[in-house]
Parts: C-alpha cells; structure tokens; sequence
C-alpha cells in the first residue's frame, strides 16, 4: 500500500482537474491536448480519466473529471477513483478547488491506496501525486495511517485476530507512539471489579480482557472506549448464520477508536489519552452466561440479560464505569452496537449521541470538514422506562424492537454518571458496496470528525 505523497519534483505530470462541460479549461488546453480531449469525448465526468501522451507515446499529461455538483453531492471521494485507472507515475494536481474540497480530494487519494492485501496480493494503484499547496500533508498522511489500521483489524478473521492479537496490535501501537498499557485478563477482571466483562467472554477459550492504553502528559484528558467483541456468535441466542457471517467486525468499535488514537498520537496533539478496550469473543459453552441471568455490573447496577446476543452494551458498561471514575473532561464511546442504527441510517452515515449540544455541534463542523458524516440521534429519556425490566436495575434488550439503538445509548449512559461530557457512535464499520477509496470491507467511522472537531471540544 502506499498512503503517502510522493516526493516533489519538477518532472511530475499535470494532473488537470475538469469539470464537467467545462469547455474553457478544456479551450485552454496546448492545441494537440485540445484536440485529443475532443477527439476522445471527454466530458469531464466524475472520475473520468484521459492521459494524453507526447509525440513519443509517454504521458505528457492527464485530465480528471470533477463532475458536477449533483454528482459530488451523492457521494466521497469521487476524484480519488481517477487513481486506479492512471499509468503508474507521478503527477502534480492541477486545479480550482477550495480548501475543504483539496484536502477531501487529497486524502481520497491516498485513501484509494489502501488494499487488504494479508492473504492474497492485490492489484495496488501505482500513480503518485505529488502533495498540492495549501495542504497539511503530514496531517493528512497520519489519518491515512490511522484509517488503515482501523481497516486492517476489522478485515482481518478472528482466528488471526482475537482478544490475543488485538492485545498485540495495541502493544504494537503503544510502542510505535510511547504509550503505555496494561491489561486485565481472564478471571483477575473479577478480582478486579470488572464482572460483566468476564460473564460475557468466560465460555471462549481465548480469555476475556481489559486492554487500557494511556499516552500523553498534559493537557486535557480524553478517555476513547471501544467494543472489543472479536467474534459474536450471539451466544445462547445463537445468531443465524446469514447474522453470524460478518461478525469479526464487532470489534470495530475497538478499531475505530485505535484509528482514532493513531492520528492523535503521531499528530503529537496535546492532551492526556486514555483508550479502554474490552476484548472478548461472545462464546457458546457450558460456562456461557445465559438469559435471564442476572449480573451485577461494577457501577453496581443490576442488568437482567433478556438476550445474550446483545453482549457488547454489557462489555461496554463496566469500562465506561472504569473511565467514569476519573471524570475525564471528554469521554466517547464507539461500536458496532445494534442492527436498529443501521435501519435508521444505512451503512454510510455514523450516528451519534451526545450529552452536551456544544459537543454535537462542533462535531457535526467537524464532519463536514473531514468528509466524514455522522447524524445526530436523541438521548430520549421517555423511553428510560424501556430498560428498566422490574426485577433489576437494566434490561439489556428490551422487548419490542422500538428504538433499539434509543435504548441501547441510554443504557450505557447510566455508566457514565461522574463526567458530564459524553458522546456515543453506534457505527457499522464495514463498507458493503465499494466506492472511491473506500473498498468494501472494514472502514472507519467518525474517527476523522472527532479528530477534527477535538480542537473545539476540548479547546486544544
């Protein structure tokens, strides 16, 4: 994969960025380019490509469509498809483009770099370009590095990337950026006041854990936690298979958050990290936690277990208990929670809840700016009375299927009592459909929108 620019250099080939019908830049065109952009019917579509050579047959120039704005609007990214179907090489954009939509149109290029290439090769788009003016390029390669490893744990199968190899991968990250961890594993989680991570991944013979990474010495304290369930089978609830087929992405909430502290480390912002990850596969065994069981959480509360397969609000819990202890001044909470989001959203969009509207504002900024959308769903506290079962203090999968990802945010917001500032994603991190630089597969969501809106959250 190649994620980064490509050094400057005075032989680089013009890259011309049309729009579409644009019919001055194409008459301002050298003569012999004119004519071969008219003789080729280029329109200036939306990732159109067509490299016109020199009188020797080498590439003298290349021209990319922009489209129009109907067609930017319908999607991300739309320049970064003219990568794959460009000669290897080095190019240098040349363009009109406003400052949001250059950095949209950078980092799409180096995003279409990306190939999951661990058990089979992949064809990698070979053409470069050179990094345009006005960008922040070792910005913008950092959050590039940060998608990729998001992509690349939630691509990879759980055999390779269970609780064992996703402690690994944090290692591995906290030594590149000089973090530190600890971890809290198999039963030293009961000894340690952690009981609803245990009970949900006591039955898998890889033991549950508690993977806490800390990096950063001053300024203000951001506390990241992500679901970490690297297989769910659904438990005593056994999913169908159809269900169960891309279940090692729910960990995704884990990888997104992992994404998310790359960028902010190798970007050196000032503030104290903190990432919570509970690792654990939802098993089926004689030991496995069952309905109608109920379990007492560290916060203390009660949750009655009315679905096994609705493990990962329970995992969550007791890590933003954990967190919740030292009141950091933000702390946000990601996974690949409930099937009802992606009824209420799709695939593509990262919907989020938020206890302050200030946070919510700055993030939807954010999200504009770095192409990366979210939605903001309600914290409704008339439909508290849903996850109160009588008999415990939660219920952790009401009846009824109303509002399911409603109640499942709610559900944990009884967690997070001590920090006043606390947002949640309910994303998908997978891409079902492939698009321009973002292949089907694992993707990260709302990583970019909060890196972008942090300065304003947290006044950084």
């Amino acid at each position: 994969m190649t994620l980064t620019f490509a050094p400057d250099t005075p032989d680089a080939i013009p890259l011309i960025l049309i729009e579409k019908g644009d019919e001055v830049v194409l008459d301002a065109l050298p003569e012999p380019a004119r004519v071969w952009a008219k003789a080729n019917g280029f329109q200036g579509t939306l990732g159109e490509v067509l490299v016109i050579p020199d009188e020797d047959g080498v590439p003298a120039l290349a021209l990319v469509g922009n489209g129009d704005a109907a067609a930017r609007a319908r999607g991300r990214f739309g320049i970064a498809a003219a990568r794959a179907k460009l000669p290897n090489g080095t190019y240098r954009l040349q363009h009109a483009l406003e400052p949001a939509a250059l950095e949209e149109a950078a980092l799409g290029w180096l995003l279409e770099g990306y190939r999951f290439d661990r058990y089979a090769s992949q064809n990698v788009p070979q053409a470069m370009i050179v990094a345009p003016d006005g960008i922040d390029a070792a910005r913008l390669e950092a959050i590039a590095a940060g998608e990729a490893l998001t992509r690349d744990l939630i691509n990879t199968p759980t055999e390779d990337m269970g609780p064992d190899e996703l402690e690994a991968a944090i290692q591995t990250l906290a030594k590149d950026h000089g973090a530190t961890v600890s971890v809290t594993k198999g039963d030293a989680l009961l000894d340690d006041n952690l009981p609803m991570i245990h009970a949900v991944g006591r039955a898998a013979d890889r033991a549950p854990r508690l993977i806490d990474m800390r990096w950063g010495d001053a300024g203000p304290t951001l506390t990241l936690v992500g679901k970490g369930v690297c297989f769910d089978t659904g438990g005593l609830n056994l999913k169908t298979g159809a269900s169960m087929g891309l279940m090692k992405k729910d960990m995704g909430g884990a990888a997104t958050v992992l994404g998310l502290a790359k960028m902010i480390m190798a970007l050196g912002v000032k503030m104290q990290l903190r990432v919570l990850i509970p690792a654990v596969e939802n098993a089926v065994a004689g030991n496995a936690f069952r309905p109608s069981d109920i379990l007492t959480s560290r916060k203390g509360l009660t949750v009655e277990v009315n679905n096994t397969d609705a493990e990962g609000r329970l995992v969550l819990a007791d890590a933003l208990a954990l967190a919740d202890e030292e009141t950091p001044d933000l702390m946000i909470s990601m996974a690949t929670l409930t099937g009802a989001a992606r009824v209420a959203v799709g695939p593509d969009l990262s919907p989020f809840y938020a206890t302050k509207s200030e946070d919510a504002d700055a993030l939807r900024r954010g999200a504009e700016a770095a192409a990366d959308p979210v939605w903001e769903l309600p914290l409704w506290t008339p439909y508290e009375s849903m996850i109160e079962p009588g008999i415990a203090d939660l219920d952790n999968a009401p009846k009824g299927g109303f509002a399911g990802s409603i109640t499942a945010a709610l559900f944990l917001n009884r967690f997070v009592t001590d920090t006043p500032r606390y947002m949640h994603f309910d994303i998908y991190g997978w891409n079902p459909t492939p698009a321009p630089a973002r292949p089907k597969g694992g993707v990260g969501m709302g990583a970019r929108a909060l890196l972008a809106a942090l300065p304003e959250m947290l006044d950084l």
